[in-house]
């Protein structure tokens, strides 16, 4: 009772009144499944975005996450939901409804294919593509490298129409044909990892729900009683506000919560997505598997097997994405996040890390007087991630730091290798 009074006086405090001014859209606080925009990032306020005129990108490494998708797992509780105003359409058609939820009068219903492409992903990938063509003109690539996941080849697919044009002369490579031990792209999980496993995720997932949900659910049956919503109805409803805009760019369910409760929400899904594959995980797994990133993007901008090429365009899940800032120690909390406990100032922020069509840019760039030496700078989701891992050794003005600092600051990655002893022992090999 205490922990549902907390949450149902959250709307009038200082933090969820600023939050959401300063943010102007709320729609982009949904974690991971919130439509793409750009990040506003951990101690970046103050980083200047255009690198010295001296300075030129020489290499750069993409990581792309796939655009809006349909559902996964979050299916059954739209359908559950849909299934409840069904049976009772007689009582909702009687009762008077606030404004916010006459949209029910006339039905609600859900039809988006689960886990495939939107229109809109569609469009997220391919105004990327643009973009990136208009960032990087002089750099190109004849391979693209993708998940074996047909969302994420289609979403390679998109980006490449707006990069290269109509009939590119590129391929599309998925991992599944190459012949690596284990894949930077997707390390986990999988046969490469066998404890990892994203049951560490959902059990975070269902001990916050417990907290946030029965005030949500209490709420709605006061407003419309006799309909019998049950907590798993109210996520259903939560998920449909995030897959409505995933697939049409609007949805009536958004405007049914108020602003705390899409905080809670928003956080269920940070801690979910940090107990499945980032700091929450047991015996460092997270960290662990994103050293096969962390170490492929040393040997490419280091060029220590001879054949770095100046640009690559790879394209993944936000799990990708995670892995690879969980071995770089980027935004980590300490202490970790809780199941138990809002963390309002945390920094495992998926809605700024990991929206659908998230972009991870590494550079690799030289100056003819700024900077001695190469420099390497990361762009996650068009906002400069500042290289906190590189310590003193960071520019607080870019955000960057020189190659060798980066290299050495990452002595866990370099370290590790896939199949050594301390893989085998983390991962149960």
């Amino acid at each position: 009772m205490r922990i549902q009074a907390i949450l149902g006086l959250l709307s009038s405090t200082h933090y969820v009144q600023n939050y959401f001014n300063d943010t102007l859209n709320v729609l982009n606080h949904l974690g991971s499944i919130s439509p793409y925009h750009r990040a506003r990032h951990d101690h970046a306020s103050e980083i200047v975005s255009e690198l010295p005129i001296d300075c030129t990108v020489d290499q750069v490494m993409l990581v792309h996450r796939h655009g809006s998708r349909g559902p996964i797992g979050e299916q059954r509780y739209i359908e559950q939901l849909v299934q409840t105003l069904h049976d009772a359409t007689d009582v909702i058609q009687k009762v008077e409804l606030p404004h916010e939820l006459e949209f029910l009068r006339a039905g609600y219903n859900f039809s988006l294919a689960p886990h495939n492409l939107t229109i809109l992903g569609r469009k997220e990938l391919f105004d990327h593509g643009v973009e990136f063509a208009l960032k990087y003109p002089h750099l190109t690539t004849d391979t693209i490298l993708s998940s074996d996941s047909s969302r994420v080849v289609e979403s390679a697919r998109w980006f490449a129409l707006g990069f290269f044009g109509l009939d590119p002369d590129v391929r599309i490579v998925t991992v599944n044909n190459k012949d690596d031990p284990v894949s930077w792209i997707t390390p986990a999980p999988g046969p490469a990892c066998p404890k990892f496993n994203y049951s560490f995720g959902q059990q975070a997932t269902r001990t916050w729900s417990k907290h946030y949900l029965p005030v949500i659910t209490d709420r709605l049956n006061m407003l419309l009683p006799g309909v019998g919503f049950t907590e798993d109805d109210i996520h259903g409803a939560l998920f449909a506000c995030a897959y409505d805009l995933a697939s049409l760019g609007a949805s009536p369910w958004c405007g049914v919560f108020r602003p705390d409760e899409l905080v809670n929400f928003e956080y269920e899904r940070d801690i979910l997505m940090d107990a499945s594959c980032g700091y929450m995980l047991p015996d460092n797994m997270g960290p662990l598997a994103g050293t096969v990133f962390v170490n492929k993007l040393i040997e490419r901008f280091t060029d220590s097997q001879g054949d770095s090429r100046p640009l690559y365009l790879e394209f993944g899940h936000d799990v990708t994405i995670l892995l690879a800032l969980s071995a770089l120690g980027l935004a980590k909390d300490d202490p970790p996040l809780s199941p138990d406990e809002l963390r309002p100032g945390r920094k495992f922020w998926t809605s700024e890390l990991t929206p659908f069509a998230a972009n991870m840019v590494w550079e690799k760039f030289t100056c003819t007087s700024s900077y001695d030496g190469p420099q390497i700078r990361l762009i996650l989701n068009d906002a400069t991630m500042p290289l906190t891992i590189c310590g003193q050794g960071m520019d607080p003005t870019l955000g960057t730091c020189s190659l060798d600092t980066f290299v050495n600051a990452n002595h866990y990655s370099t370290s590790i290798r896939f199949r050594d002893e301390t893989w085998n022992a983390t991962c149960g090999v």
